[in-house]
């Protein structure tokens, strides 16, 4: 029996072993993989539409193209972070830049939440926003201001930017960020938050660049509705939408903004991790380790949950695989270990060509996973 367990100890002690050497092994390739997976993301979805303008190719059909501001934010924020690792100069930022400035809402400093051009050739471009979008393009000039600093138009923009989503896309009676703007103060729709919205690191920057208390107040409000809607359900899943006012949130529950699971973690919500992930407010950090609480005991995680925790699908998803990739690699040793390490499937596969959102989030936590 002695003999027994000592040899189940050894075996525990070699496969520890070979799993710390399995991610070390990994962790030493990470700048390799870095830049043979961006190479792939740009060549698939990197997209010129001319000398100084490129966009980031959304549609999943050869003969057109279709390009979201959301797209163009993560575009721009890989683009930065990859001429900060050394991959490249600035030359691919800077072609998405000039690609939003040229489809700013006549105006505004905001982006035209989607452009497409049918097989005909013929573009055609919404006169609406979307707040994802145009936060992540202004994280990506607060990125591209401390990289660049002699490149003064960066910064310029952004404080343009700024001013216009606090202008534009704030609910001033809330003081939360509204889903586009669109959803003015005179309508319903003003109190709606976007889950993915909930950018504290993002808000964080702004206040550093800005100097202006709003983000810090946007910032602490929001994150303090998310938390509540985590708070809701032993799994502490969060929706992709809900209704928030000055104290409270709740789930949409039957409203149908914009599919049938606007009340389930889903492909908003599964972007929460990520977006937590580098935040030191404790609040955050709550949400945070309630989301990884519930997926470290998933055998699998699949692409979507119930709020209850129930599995909406029984298929995998780079989507929601990818954001809980990085937010566990700014946690180790924190008892998320086993999740990190089975979540790395991602880049096991090669980027698919016509599966936008699956490969620019598993190329975002590529480049800011803390690997």
């Amino acid at each position: 029996m002695k003999l027994t367990w000592r040899l189940w100890g050894l075996v525990l002690i070699v496969v520890t072993v070979y799993i710390g050497i399995i991610g070390y092994v990994r962790l030493d390739n990470t700048q390799q993989s870095r830049k043979e997976f961006y190479k792939t993301w740009k060549s698939n979805y990197v997209v010129s539409v001319n000398q100084k303008q490129s966009l980031i190719n959304t549609s999943d059909t050869g003969n057109k193209v279709s390009a979201l501001s959301e797209a163009q934010g993560y575009g721009m924020l890989i683009s930065v972070q990859a001429s900060k690792l050394g991959l490249e100069g600035n030359h691919t930022f800077n072609k998405l830049y000039q690609y939003y400035m040229h489809h700013r809402i006549k105006g505004t400093q905001l982006m035209s939440w989607r452009q497409s051009r049918n097989q005909y050739g013929k573009w055609s471009s919404e006169q609406t926003s979307a707040t994802d979008g145009d936060l992540m393009i202004a994280q990506s000039l607060f990125l591209a201001s401390k990289k660049w600093p002699q490149k003064r138009y960066y910064a310029n923009q952004l404080r343009l930017l700024l001013n216009d989503i606090l202008n534009g896309e704030t609910n001033q009676r809330t003081q939360m960020l509204t889903v586009g703007n669109w959803a003015t103060p005179t309508s319903n729709l003003a109190n709606l938050m976007r889950s993915s919205d909930v950018m504290p690191t993002a808000f964080e920057q702004f206040y550093a660049f800005s100097h202006n208390r709003q983000w810090l107040v946007i910032k602490n409000t929001m994150l303090n509705r998310l938390f509540q809607l985590s708070e809701q359900h032993k799994s502490g899943l969060v929706p992709d939408f809900s209704w928030v006012t000055q104290h409270n949130a709740s789930p949409v529950k039957g409203a149908h903004i914009l599919n049938k699971y606007d009340n389930d973690y889903y492909y908003n919500a599964c972007r929460v991790p990520m977006l937590l992930a580098q935040s030191h407010d404790p609040v955050a950090q709550k949400t945070l380790k309630s989301l990884l609480r519930f997926f470290v005991n998933q055998t699998t995680v699949t692409a979507g949950y119930t709020l209850s925790g129930k599995p909406l699908n029984d298929y995998q998803s780079a989507s929601f695989s990818a954001p809980l990739l990085m937010a566990t690699s700014w946690h180790h040793n924190q008892g998320y270990d086993s999740l990190f390490f089975h979540e790395q499937w991602i880049f096991a596969k090669v980027i698919a060509k016509r599966d936008y959102y699956n490969a620019t989030l598993t190329m975002y936590a590529l480049m800011f996973s803390s690997i």
